[in-house]
């Protein structure tokens, strides 16, 4: 008797085939999130203001035998991301996953936040996702499918001291996401966003890393811990699957607890 109950088969996890685009790819989590799409199948397009640090990534893609393009550029400058759209277009025949990763953080009291700094947190967090978005979206809604994934946080959800700017811009692009989706969900694209906690990357141990700095924060966290890269990551693989194809408009949040108090 053939069974009439759904089942979650590995391959709705699987990236074969795709064609993923992760802007600040060349260090922190969006190092880890192209290696993580490497090796749930798709080809990577990295993208980042470094060369040689994207040419050590390429050599982690194209060991697993994946294909990989590197784009060097700023999401800030529109010129650069003109250029990603063209060249993912024409070297790789389009994007199927883009994860608006690059972001910037000065870690200063509100009261001294210069124009020159909120405006960079603005330019890269909100302003460099969204034209990201856009630059690519074009192609997604021309074949009817795409995947976006905006790397927010938790501070986009609630306050954090002496990250009035970051704060900003990350509850800026939760609300984008939630728009963008309602948009482009027609289309047959989705958008999200991950909302993580304090994640220990090289920049999470050097700003969080001191026991003075990092118990406090912790000590809020039900389960006593900060994030790891690789958690970040296998939840960017989950809403880049087909597993996820019903998930749209959604702030995936991963903080261990801290905001459910």
């Amino acid at each position: 008797m053939t069974s009439t109950h759904a089942t979650v088969a590995p391959t709705d996890f699987s990236l074969t085939g795709k064609r993923a685009v992760v802007t600040g790819a060349s260090r922190g989590l969006g190092y880890d999130i192209a290696i993580a799409f490497a090796d749930y199948g798709a080809d990577v397009i990295g993208f980042a203001r470094t060369a040689s640090e994207l040419a050590a990534l390429e050599s982690e893609i194209t060991a697993r035998g994946r294909r990989f393009l590197a784009v060097t550029g700023g999401v800030d400058d529109s010129a650069a991301v003109a250029t990603l759209a063209q060249r993912a277009e024409a070297e790789f025949g389009g994007v199927d996953i883009l994860v608006n990763n690059a972001g910037i953080s000065f870690v200063e009291p509100a009261v001294d936040v210069s124009h020159e700094r909120w405006d960079a947190q603005l330019a890269v967090n909100l302003s460099g996702a969204f034209f990201c978005a856009q630059a690519l979206a074009r192609g997604m809604i021309a074949r009817r499918y795409g995947r976006i994934i905006n790397i927010s946080s938790i501070s986009g959800i609630v306050g954090m001291l002496d990250h009035a700017a970051y704060v900003a811009t990350k509850g800026g692009l939760n609300a984008l996401t939630q728009s963008l989706a309602m948009e482009w969900g027609p289309h047959g694209l989705t958008v999200n966003a991950i909302a993580p906690t304090v994640v220990l990357t090289a920049m999470g141990e050097r700003v969080w890393g001191a026991p003075e700095k990092g118990d406090p924060m912790k000590a809020k966290i039900p389960i006593g811990r900060f994030g790891k890269p690789r958690e970040v990551a296998a939840a960017c693989v989950y809403l880049a699957s087909e597993a996820a194809g019903l998930v749209n408009g959604h702030v995936l949040v991963l903080d261990g607890g801290y905001t459910a108090a």
